[in-house]
């Protein structure tokens, strides 16, 4: 990774089964990057979060998860239970990423410049809850936040405009 980041494309994270998974290998997607969890009232928008997949994906859309149990507790199980439980509760099929922290200190790097990118209301940088969304264009820079009441669904617009940038 670069000493100062200036893109999404300089960033590495681990996929949800171990791998290595550097976001050069998206360079000229757009990309909608979710903290997630299993067990949370806003879990349902894993359903959402596949459509959209399955609508864009060939239009160069990308969706990547991000577990956390960082907002109660909501997500405690291995990688292994997090991908089981998505694929046969919600039949995700975008990428899911190995379990991160997305706040203070030791917040996975990514989380740390997105938020950084980004901030949230009044300016704060922190993730208040799951399902905290970010939008980023096919040049790597953060486009916008969504809160995770904004549903999935209520994004179309802005991945569309995104997409045909």
């Amino acid at each position: 990774m670069a000493s100062t980041p200036t893109s999404i494309y300089d960033f590495e994270a681990q996929s949800i089964d171990g791998q290595p998974a550097a976001l050069s290998t998206q360079r000229g997607k757009v990309m909608l990057i979710v903290n997630t969890a299993s067990a949370c009232g806003f879990t349902p928008q894993f359903e959402g979060l596949e459509k959209l997949w399955k609508t864009y994906a060939d239009k160069g859309l990308v969706v990547l998860g991000f577990p956390s149990n960082e907002f109660g507790g909501q997500d405690p199980g291995s990688d292994g239970e997090i991908a089981s439980f998505c694929q046969l509760n919600y039949g995700v099929s975008f990428p899911m990423m190995s379990k991160v922290k997305v706040n203070g200190a030791e917040a996975h790097p990514l989380w740390q410049w997105l938020t950084k990118e980004a901030p949230g209301i009044l300016g704060s940088k922190a993730v208040k809850w799951n399902f905290t969304k970010f939008l980023v264009g096919r040049d790597g820079r953060v486009l916008k936040r969504y809160a995770p009441t904004d549903k999935p669904e209520s994004i179309t617009r802005d991945i569309e405009a995104a997409l045909a940038a």
